[in-house]
């Protein structure tokens, strides 16, 4: 079922963030993705599936997470509205998924299936290039987020992720918050309390 004119846009907008799209390609780009919605707390992907999709965010908040050998969630990253969404390792090797997405919001997502990326891939050099520039985005970005963990203080992390994104505290629990903060709840609480007063 063909995506609506607003769907549209948005998912023009968000791919154009990246890359020019030549008229040839954007045609045959939005007619390969369909609008999917999950309900608050719902699994979009759990492990061990293998992800056939990737998804734009057209509305909602989603968490990617793990759970660690001691069977507690460990938040590796949100998803917001116009941003791309998924479990992509799996999504590009087509192995097993680690890794759970969960929305944490009522959530509207663009959904598009492997083989139609890879076809969009295959046809089209602007999307070829799309997909380097977003994997290079996801890599730097993982690697801030390590140097972060590593070097800066719970004060220090907290500051820089309100400074960042001050919006999704109002959606997020604070327990999610502080384990993609690599902190305890508790201290996470705190943090904020000073923050406030």
């Amino acid at each position: 079922m063909a995506i609506s004119a607003s769907q549209e846009a948005a998912l023009y907008a968000g791919l154009t963030r990246y890359v020019s799209l030549t008229d040839a390609a954007w045609k045959d780009i939005g007619c390969r993705w369909h609008a999917c919605h999950y309900r608050k707390d719902a699994l979009i992907t759990s492990p061990p599936v293998i992800e056939n999709h990737f998804y734009f965010v057209l509305s909602g908040v989603q968490r990617l997470y793990y759970l660690s050998a001691e069977g507690s969630e460990v938040v590796l990253g949100f998803t917001f509205q116009h941003n791309f969404s998924g479990v992509y390792d799996s999504f590009i090797q087509q192995k097993p998924a680690q890794c759970y997405l969960q929305a944490l919001t009522d959530s509207e997502l663009l959904a598009i299936g492997f083989t139609d990326m890879n076809e969009l891939f295959d046809r089209h050099p602007c999307m070829e290039r799309w997909g380097r520039i977003f994997v290079q985005s996801i890599l730097f970005g993982r690697v801030q987020r390590e140097i972060e963990l590593t070097t800066r203080t719970a004060e220090e992390r907290y500051r820089d992720f309100m400074h960042r994104s001050p919006a999704p505290l109002r959606q997020i629990p604070q327990k999610h918050l502080a384990s993609y903060l690599n902190m305890t709840p508790e201290t996470f609480s705190r943090l904020r309390a000073d923050r406030i007063s």
